[in-house]
């Protein structure tokens, strides 16, 4: 499967302690390095969130302390819809680019990872007999799964709740928790990450 992104915003919650705006050039341009590899890079933000981001860092600067600041300022709540948004996706630094999220990591019986979940349910790994459980056993899983299969706990979901497999990470124990039961059964541990 393809990784798809599906808006959680998880990526960028701890990236505020390393983008750092030096710079506002004008309503919707920043100068910003990147704090590890001190990468120097403009930011040029969607028009609907520049104010936002305006206020944040007028209010930032204001104190005179932003290390407190855990989320990245250009992550921005999704004005279309459900979820978050970056404010710079098109100019973002490399290190953003580079980056994909990961959900679950897998390990065998001797406790070494062998895989990792990124995205909705793409899972990365070299082991085969891994793979091919994965196409087999937990990738295609239908969302009425989460009622009839017996790894499936019994609970009651609202009907407008969506499945961590096709919708959003709002129910990601919903997910995890069959996974790591199917995962079990062959041997593997899934390690679910919060």
């Amino acid at each position: 499967m393809k990784f798809e992104c599906d808006r959680c915003g998880r990526c960028c919650r701890s990236f505020g302690e390393f983008i750092r705006i030096e710079r506002q050039l004008s309503a919707r341009d920043y100068y910003c390095r990147f704090g590890i590899t001190h990468e120097l890079f403009l930011a040029h933000t969607e028009p609907e969130y520049a104010d936002a981001i305006t206020e944040e860092y007028e209010q930032q600067e204001g104190s005179g302390n932003d290390t407190s600041r855990k989320k990245c300022i250009f992550l921005q709540k999704d004005r279309r819809g459900d979820g978050f948004t970056c404010a710079i996706y098109q100019n973002r630094p490399s290190i953003c680019r580079e980056f994909q999220c990961y959900r679950m990591v897998i390990y065998d019986q001797d406790r070494h990872s062998v895989g990792t979940v990124i995205g909705r349910n793409e899972l990365k790994t070299v082991d085969e007999n891994l793979a091919k459980i994965w196409e087999e056993k937990i990738a295609h899983l239908p969302v009425s799964a989460s009622h009839s299969s017996p790894y499936f706990r019994q609970k009651q979901m609202h009907p407008d709740t969506k499945s961590h497999i096709h919708g959003s990470h709002r129910n990601d124990s919903a997910w995890a928790e069959p996974v790591v039961a199917i995962l079990k059964t062959y041997g593997y541990y899934g390690d679910f990450v919060e």
